[in-house]
């Protein structure tokens, strides 16, 4: 699902200006795979969101999401990409004059999706990530993880075959965090291949999930039944 070899991202044009933000990369991620990836800050983490997301493009090395080459995928279909990869940030990004069903519904109204498929979609997502009561509700009258939610349900609204949740649980307390990542296993229970980001120990050696350390830029391991480790 996920393909990285001999991934090399380095930031500045001038050689020895920056040193590489991933330095020799590789990994697989199957599809239906729930995969957590760890770091300290300033390990690569981002950066691999990044690529995936096709937001940055790599200095050397092939890149493939689905059976998708990245290397030769033109940049106007980047667009239609991104819909088969959900992402959900640390910071939710709602928009604050769009209540619930609205932030939602927005994701596919831009994506050109008629009112009635949106209709049809959205209260379905809003149930899955247990919202229906707060379709009505804007980001300002939910909680935290509440907004979370929201930020997930956008996320998956498009059916995507992948959701990557980059620090998803950065902003929450432990009780919200677990009902996050309860809702990321889930996701993943059902088929969609998860990329989780986090710094949070505790939940990535009781999920008992595959685990890949980045230290430096490169991969210092990769268990299939991992802990935090640094």
């Amino acid at each position: 699902m996920i393909h990285f070899k001999d991934v090399v991202k380095k930031y500045g044009k001038k050689k020895g200006e920056h040193p590489a933000a991933l330095n020799g990369v590789s990994f697989d991620i199957k599809p239906k795979e729930f995969v957590s990836l760890v770091g300290e800050s300033g390990a690569g983490k981002s950066t691999v969101v990044k690529l995936i997301n096709k937001e940055i493009e790599p200095s050397s090395g092939e890149i493939s999401v689905g059976k998708i080459d990245y290397a030769n995928f033109p940049k106007r279909q980047i667009p239609f990409l991104r819909r088969k990869i959900g992402i959900v940030y640390q910071d939710f990004k709602l928009l604050p004059k769009k209540n619930v069903y609205e932030n939602v519904a927005y994701a596919l109204e831009v994506a050109g999706i008629r009112n009635k498929d949106i209709a049809g979609r959205v209260p379905k997502i809003l149930k899955l990530v247990g919202l229906s009561d707060k379709a009505k509700c804007y980001p300002n009258e939910i909680s935290g993880g509440e907004k979370q939610r929201v930020a997930i349900a956008r996320a998956l609204v498009h059916q995507p075959q992948i959701l990557i949740a980059d620090e998803p649980t950065g902003n929450l307390d432990p009780k919200n965090a677990w009902e996050i990542i309860d809702l990321l296993l889930k996701i993943n229970s059902f088929g969609t291949t998860v990329l989780l980001t986090t710094h949070n120990k505790d939940i990535v050696d009781k999920i008992k999930k595959r685990v890949i350390t980045l230290k430096r830029g490169k991969v210092e391991s990769d268990h299939k039944v991992g802990r935090y480790i640094l």
